[in-house]
């Protein structure tokens, strides 16, 4: 497959400066872009969602499936890259999720009411900033 395929299944995708593309995500109710996919050299296509959906329900809502992230080609062997995503979407990531984290803490220490949807959207932001140093391959310690 390549990866116009993929892409012209999804909503809302736009390229980004590092030559990947993000999109909102078809599993999950997904306001803004937070798919990243990206084709490497060999015509793999990468795809990761920084919400935490996994990939086979991500391609399963579009009617793809892991095997259409390949090449048709016989007995290659893949091996994989070290930090399949680039560090400019990964950045971009985790600095809108640090913006809610930021605002949660500002309005904490306000003492200004916290109600249950603002304890959600920090804890999902906590979950997508691992999500986005998991898919980097940065180790956390």
């Amino acid at each position: 497959m390549n990866v116009e395929l993929l892409l012209s299944r999804l909503d809302r995708v736009k390229e980004t400066p590092s030559g990947s593309w993000v999109a909102r995500c078809p599993a999950h109710e997904d306001r803004t872009p937070s798919l990243s996919i990206r084709e490497t050299d060999d015509g793999r296509v990468l795809v990761h969602c920084f919400a935490g959906c996994d990939v086979s329900d991500v391609l399963a809502s579009i009617g793809l499936s892991l095997s259409d992230l390949f090449p048709q080609k016989v007995g290659e062997h893949f091996t994989p890259e070290r930090r399949p995503f680039p560090a400019s979407d990964v950045l971009r990531c985790i600095a809108k999720e640090a913006l809610v984290v930021a605002t949660s803490g500002a309005k904490l220490m306000a003492c200004e009411p916290f109600g249950q949807q603002e304890r959600d959207r920090l804890m999902l932001a906590v979950a997508r900033i691992q999500s986005a140093l998991d898919a980097s391959g940065v180790q956390n310690g």
